[in-house]
């Protein structure tokens, strides 16, 4: 009888603790036209639990997907609404509304022909449109960026470019294209992903083209210089297994050697959704601190 009586509390404590758990509301697929990129542009949004019965205004924080991915995988695969959900029921992190835009395989810059200007829809369009359409604090001090892979990239492209827009960023297994990346890159890797982003392939050093300089987190920084991030917080994530943990690492010296302070973290795991799914909490803590006033 005890014992029952006892599985009847721990059941009792189970449930309850989960209600506190009160959900956010995710919208997948939504859509926006894009004068620049020329065609609707898909994205998929959480609002916190609270979004519907108030009127106050909202941190928001984007999340960009990886290669080959689309704008509900860091929902379908990340459970990023459920970490959210629970990071914010612990008061872990402040509520804050996230956004995940359909990147397509743009690395979230614009290519060597301008045929595919991403960067300039996301900075130029989307941002201005999801900050007007939803609640939100459009200012630098209350906007987070992270992602995962091409999205890692894609969330040092826009951070270290526009420091300006950000507090905060964080890169998870970030797919960085260091120059000794390039030059150990043959015709044929370069053909899948870099020869769309950067040009027809080219021997040696040739490949270091302007568009490669200004699209590169290595040359990005070192032309700006270490004061221009001193309002950024910046986290580099990659996972001790991963095929990127090299120009990770690389990145990490990089940015010691110019000086631009940022946290480096080298986990145990590797380029998969369970790293990714485990470390998300840590990375919405580190975005969410940046909107709290100490």
């Amino acid at each position: 009888m005890k014992r029952i009586i006892l599985t009847l509390i721990i059941l009792a404590i189970t449930i309850t603790t989960f209600a506190q758990f009160t959900r956010g509301t995710v919208k997948e697929s939504l859509s926006m036209d894009s004068k620049i990129l020329g065609k609707k542009v898909n994205y998929t949004i959480y609002l916190p639990f609270d979004y519907e019965t108030s009127n106050r205004l909202y941190p928001v924080t984007y999340l960009l997907h990886g290669y080959s991915d689309n704008d509900m995988g860091w929902m379908q695969f990340g459970e990023a609404h459920l970490i959210a959900d629970e990071c914010i029921a612990k008061r872990e992190i402040p509520p804050m509304i996230l956004v995940m835009p359909d990147g397509g395989v743009s690395f979230y810059i614009n290519n060597f022909d301008n045929s595919v200007r991403y960067e300039d829809f996301f900075i130029q369009e989307f941002m201005p449109y999801i900050e007007k359409t939803y609640r939100i604090r459009a200012e630098k001090r209350y906007r987070g960026i992270a992602g995962l892979s091409m999205g890692g990239f894609g969330t040092l492209n826009f951070a270290l470019k526009y420091p300006e827009k950000f507090a905060a960023c964080v890169a998870f297994s970030a797919a960085i294209f260091s120059e000794e990346s390039l030059m150990s890159t043959d015709e044929k890797g370069w053909s899948w992903i870099l020869g769309s982003l950067y040009g027809p392939y080219k021997e040696g050093t040739a490949r270091f083209t302007e568009h490669y300089r200004k699209n590169n987190p290595f040359d990005v920084t070192t032309a700006k210089g270490k004061d221009a991030y001193r309002d950024l917080r910046i986290m580099i994530d990659c996972g001790d297994d991963d095929f990127l943990t090299d120009d990770n690492c690389r990145l990490h010296i990089h940015l010691n050697k110019l000086g631009v302070r940022h946290e480096f973290r080298m986990r145990d795991g590797a380029h998969t959704w369970v790293y990714w799914r485990d470390n998300l909490p840590e990375g919405l803590k580190f975005i969410g601190q940046s909107f709290h006033q100490f």
